[in-house]
């Protein structure tokens, strides 16, 4: 699950129930994770609801708030403002394979597709785990895309799993975080989920609600040389060069144009951790809502949709940026200590603070 802090408390707004992404209803996400020496890498995909995808697409928005990234799919979004296929996460040098699986998993479902009907817009995204993973090896196959796509449940791992497996982020071990919220509008309630792909920061710059702890990790470790702090370098430099995907789900109605301006405050959020979206970062929000939905093949030529208010959005905007927040330091929080390529070692957040003395109430 998500953190359940009584020290650190990220915002006013309730939790869903597993406070994953999966509180709002029909998501569910799927994990693979390839695990062997030099290999630390995996898939895990993002199902926006449990029907066809393809002919029931959900109204979506992509905001590239950083664009150090080769994520594929992102223009038909930016354009039509929807989804009509699962979003896969997998490392840089992945992407073409996974677009590929994905594709073929799309073609199995609709056996006109490319022929007498359209072609999908397959959605992948990636950030580069070549630090703990020998991405050069290609080691990501079709079938482990196609298998993270049938195995998504509401269930699911966080940390060092699926495309987290090889990730980092504040110079800690990342990966996978998740977490939900619960507002109400009409005194009706709805849930916003957010899933991250974390591999980004830089430890001096790592906050959690506004504590500092990256910085008196550094700075302990530095005044206390026989405290062994394990961080990727041993000499940590300013620059930030990760990368982060953020998927953002909701039930609420909402048009492409309002789940936009949702996405567009992911940034925010990533300031509040310590990350400020270096040049050589690729950092993606990608945002829908289940609730309206675009029906292909449809014999109606006008569709009747709900959406919100825009002068009451400001509590989406809020609900929204402290999930993100959460679901951050959750990747880091769950993610565990990892032998990767080369005999890399990146530890985790727990063990940075065990080695220094610090205590973390999560």
């Amino acid at each position: 699950m998500g953190i359940n802090s009584n020290k650190y408390t990220f915002g006013p707004y309730k939790k869903g129930e597993k406070n994953k992404i999966t509180d709002v209803k029909g998501v569910r996400i799927g994990h693979v994770t390839l695990d062997d020496g030099d290999i630390n890498t995996g898939v895990t995909a993002v199902l926006p609801h449990g029907g066809d995808i393809y002919n029931e697409k959900v109204v979506a928005a992509a905001s590239i708030l950083n664009g150090f990234g080769k994520s594929v799919g992102l223009i038909q979004i930016d354009e039509l403002g929807s989804i009509e296929s699962p979003i896969i996460m997998t490392n840089t040098l992945s992407v073409g394979t996974a677009l590929t699986a994905s594709i073929k998993y799309m073609m199995s479902k609709h056996k006109d597709m490319g022929a007498n009907s359209g072609a999908t817009n397959c959605i992948v995204t990636e950030c580069n785990d070549g630090v703990l993973n020998d991405m050069r090896g290609l080691h990501v196959k079709e079938e482990d895309v196609i298998d993270a796509i049938e195995n998504a449940s509401s269930d699911f791992k966080e940390g060092s799993v699926g495309a987290g497996r090889g990730m980092i982020s504040m110079n800690l071990k990342g990966g996978i975080g998740s977490s939900s919220r619960v507002i109400s509008f009409n005194e009706k309630e709805y849930t916003i989920g957010t899933l991250v792909l974390s591999n980004t920061g830089n430890i001096k710059d790592f906050r959690i609600c506004g504590d500092p702890i990256g910085e008196r990790m550094y700075l302990a470790r530095k005044k206390n040389k026989e405290e062994k702090l394990e961080l990727e370098n041993d000499d940590i430099n300013d620059r930030e060069k990760g990368s982060i995907i953020i998927v953002i789900a909701t039930d609420l109605p909402a048009s492409d144009r309002q789940l936009k301006r949702i996405a567009n405050r992911a940034s925010i959020a990533l300031g509040r951790v310590g990350s400020y979206m270096g040049h050589g970062s690729g950092d993606i929000a990608i945002a829908f809502s289940t609730s309206n939905k675009i029906f292909a093949n449809s014999e109606n030529s006008i569709f009747n949709t709900q959406v919100l208010d825009d002068d009451k959005i400001d509590i989406v905007f809020k609900a929204t940026v402290d999930s993100i927040e959460e679901s951050i330091v959750s990747s880091i929080y769950h993610s565990e200590t990892t032998v990767g390529r080369n005999g890399k070692i990146i530890y985790s957040l727990k063990d940075n603070m065990k080695n220094v003395n610090l205590e973390l109430d999560i």
